[in-house]
């Protein structure tokens, strides 16, 4: 069934997002997006008067939100360790899927300047916030100090994305692997033993 056309602005939306993934934030134009989607060109400005860097930052919460929804969901369960596997296993299918071009539109809009449009850069730094904030109340509510759930959650997030990155670069699973191992490994000993009575000293709120 065709989308109606009511539906275009929606349909622009995710396309950017999945445009965001595979091709970065630069070549991520309008023209590529409307031949995506099937929208109509006379519906870009009438649903995105701030153009295109509005739809980019439009496609960076969309995903944002998606991925947030997933940690929540994982939030949920009892076994902290498991529910870090699931979030990592789900970029792993996704890169399977895609043949290892989809990445996450959230680092393709970080790594870039986005000089003339800086908002996009403080859009990912709020999207990373969030989901740092859900990994860290998981992992609070488990037994871990505050200040150390929040290092612990931030470890996490760039181990996913480095291990991504490092993915796709190799047109393998095996660094994402390595990196789920690690990070496994970690979170069962960490909550097993416990806080580290020392970690306050360390630590830079």
């Amino acid at each position: 069934m065709s989308p109606r056309k009511s539906d275009s602005r929606e349909r622009m939306v995710l396309s950017a997002a999945v445009l965001l993934r595979e091709y970065g934030a630069g070549a991520t134009s309008i023209d590529r997006v409307l031949a995506h989607s099937g929208a109509p060109r006379g519906s870009v400005y009438h649903h995105f008067p701030g153009g295109r860097a509005q739809l980019i930052d439009e496609a960076v919460a969309l995903a944002g939100d998606y991925i947030a929804g997933l940690i929540d969901a994982a939030a949920q369960a009892d076994d902290v360790p498991e529910a870090v596997d699931a979030f990592f296993a789900l970029w792993r299918d996704w890169l399977l899927e895609s043949d290892f071009r989809a990445g996450c539109p959230i680092v393709a809009v970080a790594v870039e300047t986005n000089d003339d449009a800086p908002q996009l850069s403080r859009s990912a730094a709020e999207v990373f916030a969030r989901w740092r904030e859900a990994l860290a109340g998981l992992f609070h509510r488990n037994g871990l100090p505050e200040v150390r759930s929040r290092r612990l959650a931030t470890f996490v997030i760039a181990a996913v994305e480095g291990g991504v990155i490092m993915s796709r670069a190799e047109r393998s699973t095996a660094p994402l692997d390595d990196a789920a191992a690690e990070t496994h490994d970690l979170l069962v000993h960490t909550l097993r033993d416990g806080p580290d009575p020392d970690a306050a000293h360390r630590s830079h709120p």
